[in-house]
């Protein structure tokens, strides 16, 4: 057994987890999540921890990687994830249009992100995005999503970045 699957994933107050042959739905206060029933694997609810078994010694890997993906949805309906992007650049600015992103990013025409289900985006300044959601893997998704409009290029670091990315920057030509 691997050892990430031998440890049990801790159900909080307020978070309830169903099994059946679909797979996993675990609901909190946050929203509700559902994962795929995973092959091989056991779960069951003991207390309030769930427990993971492979039931062959080729399961294993998929035992230590069902956990994981539970033990994160638990955390999501329990206090959810949030990923912080920075604007660097002259004229870089983001503000909401309704559920809608707008992105001033340079170009000649505004870029607009429609916000995936289960995620929200807030503007706190006009060169900060926050984006919310219960669902690791699609908050993730849509930061990825909008840094790609514009990755920090390595010469002067403008760009869509993640909060606290470390940009190394390229020394210019020498005349």
């Amino acid at each position: 057994m691997s050892r990430v699957a031998k440890l049990p994933v801790a159900l909080p107050k307020g978070v309830e987890c169903k099994v059946d042959a679909d797979g996993v739905t675990i609901k909190g206060p946050k929203g509700t999540l559902k994962s795929v029933a995973f092959p091989g694997v056991t779960v069951a609810i003991e207390g309030s921890e769930i427990k993971l078994s492979a039931a062959k010694a080729d399961d294993v890997k998929l035992a230590g990687t069902a956990r994981a993906l539970i033990n994160n949805m638990v955390k999501g309906v329990s206090e959810g994830y949030q990923r912080k992007l920075e604007l660097v650049g002259v004229g870089y600015r983001a503000a909401m249009q309704g559920k809608d992103l707008a992105l001033t990013l340079g170009f000649s025409h505004p870029v607009t992100f429609k916000a995936p289900e289960g995620v929200t985006l807030e503007t706190p300044t006009q060169t900060e995005i926050l984006i919310k959601g219960a669902d690791k893997q699609a908050v993730g998704q849509a930061a990825a999503k909008i840094r790609g409009f514009r990755p920090p290029e390595p010469y002067k670091g403008k760009g869509v970045r993640y909060s606290g990315e470390k940009i190394t920057l390229k020394e210019a030509k020498k005349a």
